[in-house]
C-alpha cells in the first residue's frame, strides 16, 4: 500500500482531480463536509441524500459513478455520524468502511478527503495513524504458508490523503508508515507455526533487521549463558531441543551520553506447559507465546525506518518450553543471575523465569527506563479482557512518570494499557519454604504476583511491565496477531525524543 498527501486548494481543486475514487463525507442531518460539497455541483450527493440512499450514520458508504464536475471516476459517500461532535470511534468506524469499500473497487488509486481535523479530542496525526494502520490491516494476508495463496484481490494500492502537506503532517505520515510495517512484521512471527519461527529463526530475523537499518546485534547461545550464570532462563529450556538465544539489538540514534530505553520481549516460542502440561484444546495459540519478543522486533523495525534520536536496546529472551527427560520438573529450584534462588512451582509459569534473568542483565546497560512486554498470564485476560494491556510499574515518583508516559502514548495510539498495582504485600504470596521465591503465587491476583515476581530483578532501575496476555492475538474465526502493543512502544519512544 502507498500512500501521499496532497493539499487542494483553488488552483488545484479536488474537483479536477484524476483519480480511481474520492471519498468524501455526509453526516446524519444531510449535511455535506467541505470536500463533498465541492463535488456536488450538479446537486447528485445532495439528491442521494434526500433520496436515502445513504443515511449519514457513522460506517455506512454509497458508491456514486458519473458525477458531473468532478474528474474521477467514482465518488464514495461515507457516512460520520454527528457533524458537530465527529467522535473516534464514528471516524475509525468511516475509515474503515472506506478501506472495504476500496478492496472491491476496480480502481487502483484513490483519495481520501474525510475531514480529519475534525475528530474530537484528536488531532490530525492520529488521523493519519488511523487510516494508514487500517489501511495496512485490510490487505494483511495470513496465507505465507499455504501451498495455493489465496488470489490477490483488486481494489485500491494507492491512497492520497488529501491535506495541507505541511512538515508536521507529512512527519505523521511517515511515523504512521513505519509503525503499521512494525506492526505487519510482529503479526508475521506472531502468525509464523512454531516449527518455523523458532529460537533461531528469531535470531536471524533480528540480524535481519540489524542489516537494514544499521542496528548492533548480539546473539548469545547456551554456553554464555551458562557462562553469565542464567539458571533460571536455562531451566525453562532444559526440555527442548531447540537451541537457546539471547538477543540484543542496539539502536544508538541518540547522544552517547544519553541513557537508553530498554525494551525486554518474552520470547517462548512455543509453550506447551513443560512437565504441568496444559490442556490440549487451544494449545495451538501457544506459537504466540513470543509475541512480546516479536512486539520488540516490530518495534525496532518501526524505529529504524524513523531513524528515530534516540538510544534504544533491545533484549529478547528465547526459547520453547517443552516437556522431556530432561524438563524442570515442579518442585525444582534453580538460581536466577543475580543470586536469588527460585522453586519451580509450576513449570508453566515459564515466562518469568526468563524474564527475570533478562531484566538483570539489563544493569549493565545503565537505562533511562526498562520495559518488558510478554504474554505472561491468563489471568490479566481474565481482569481486562482483550482490550487494555496490562500495566504495573512501581509508585515512586520515577515510576509515576514512567507509567504516566506509556498511558499516555498507548491513549494517543488507540493502542490502551490499564494500570495495575504492585505492593510489598503481594510478595508475602511468594514466599517459599524452601528457596528466596517461588515462581507462582497462593491464590488471588496472579497477574499481580508475577508482576511482584519481576519487580524483585528491577530494583536498579526505572521499570514497567506490560502483560499483553489479552492483546497479542485473537482467537475464534479472527485468529491472529494483532501487532500490539507496537503503537504504544512506537508512540512512547517518539514522544521521548
Amino acid at each position: 500500500m502507498d500512500f501521499s498527501i496532497k493539499a487542494f486548494d483553488t488552483k488545484n481543486t479536488i474537483t479536477s482531480a484524476k483519480t480511481g475514487c474520492i471519498a468524501v463525507a455526509v453526516f446524519e442531518n444531510k449535511k455535506l463536509s467541505q470536500a463533498a460539497k465541492a463535488l456536488d455541483q450538479g446537486g447528485d450527493i445532495t439528491a442521494a441524500l434526500k433520496s436515502g440512499d445513504i443515511t449519514g450514520k457513522a460506517g455506512s458508504t454509497l458508491l456514486l459513478r458519473g458525477i458531473s464536475g468532478t474528474g474521477a471516476a467514482r465518488v464514495l459517500l461515507v457516512g460520520l455520524g454527528n457533524d458537530e461532535t465527529v467522535s473516534e470511534k464514528s471516524f475509525t468506524s468511516a475509515v474503515n468502511a472506506t478501506l472495504k469499500a476500496f478492496a472491491s473497487l476496480g480502481a487502483a488509486d484513490a483519495i481520501i478527503a474525510l475531514p480529519m481535523t475534525d475528530v474530537k479530542e484528536r488531532d490530525v496525526s492520529w488521523a493519519v495513524r488511523t487510516i494508514v494502520c487500517a489501511a495496512h490491516e485490510s490487505v494483511f494476508r495470513t496465507d505465507g504458508q499455504k501451498s495455493k495463496k489465496d488470489p490477490l484481490p483488486a481494489g485500491v494500492r494507492k491512497i492520497t490523503l488529501a491535506l495541507d502537506a505541511t512538515g508536521d503532517v507529512k512527519t505523521a505520515l511517515a511515523q504512521a508508515i513505519a509503525i503499521a510495517n512494525g506492526m505487519d512484521l510482529t503479526k508475521e512471527l506472531g502468525n509464523l507455526s512454531a516449527n518455523i519461527c523458532t529460537p533461531t529463526y528469531l535470531a536471524d530475523t533480528a540480524r535481519k533487521l540489524a542489516k537494514d537499518y544499521k542496528f548492533d546485534v548480539e546473539v548469545l547461545d547456551r554456553k554464555q549463558l551458562q557462562a553469565l550464570k542464567m539458571g533460571s532462563f536455562l531451566s525453562v529450556t532444559n526440555g527442548s531441543e531447540e537451541a537457546p538465544k539471547f538477543i540484543v539489538l542496539k539502536h544508538m540514534g541518540g547522544k552517547a551520553k544519553d541513557a537508553p530505553v530498554v525494551l525486554v520481549g518474552k520470547g517462548i516460542t512455543f509453550d506447551t506447559g513443560g512437565i504441568s502440561i496444559k490442556a490440549g484444546p487451544g494449545m495451538d495459540e501457544m506459537k504466540y507465546d513470543m509475541c512480546g519478543a516479536a512486539s520488540v522486533l516490530g518495534t525496532f523495525r518501526a524505529i529504524g525506518e524513523m531513524s528515530l534520536k534516540l538510544n534504544v536496546i533491545g533484549v529478547i529472551a528465547a526459547c520453547e518450553n517443552m516437556p522431556s527427560g530432561r524438563a524442570t520438573k515442579p518442585g525444582d529450584i534453580v538460581t536466577s543471575m543475580n543470586g536469588l534462588t527460585i522453586e519451580v512451582l509450576n513449570t508453566d509459569a515459564e515466562g518469568r523465569l526468563v524474564l527475570c534473568d533478562a531484566l538483570t542483565y539489563c544493569e549493565r546497560f545503565n537505562p533511562a527506563a526498562v520495559i518488558d512486554i510478554a504474554t505472561l498470564t491468563g489471568a490479566c485476560v481474565v481482569a481486562l479482557g482483550h482490550h487494555n494491556t496490562g500495566l504495573f510499574t512501581r509508585s515512586d515518583d520515577a515510576h509515576e512518570k514512567l507509567a504516566g508516559e506509556l498511558l499516555a502514548a498507548g491513549k494517543a495510539a488507540s493502542d490502551t494499557a490499564w494500570r495495575l498495582p504492585i505492593e510489598e504485600v503481594y510478595n508475602e504470596q511468594l514466599k517459599s519454604n524452601f528457596a528466596d521465591l517461588a515462581n507462582i503465587g497462593t491464590p488471588g491476583g496472579a497477574s499481580v504476583t508475577a508482576a511482584c515476581f519481576l519487580e524483585n530483578f528491577t530494583r536498579k532501575y526505572t521499570w514497567a511491565h506490560l502483560d499483553i496476555a489479552g492483546t497479542a492475538w485473537k482467537s475464534g474465526g479472527a485468529k491472529g496477531a494483532t501487532g500490539r502493543p507496537v503503537p504504544l512502544l512506537s508512540t512512547f519512544l517518539i514522544n521521548r525524543v
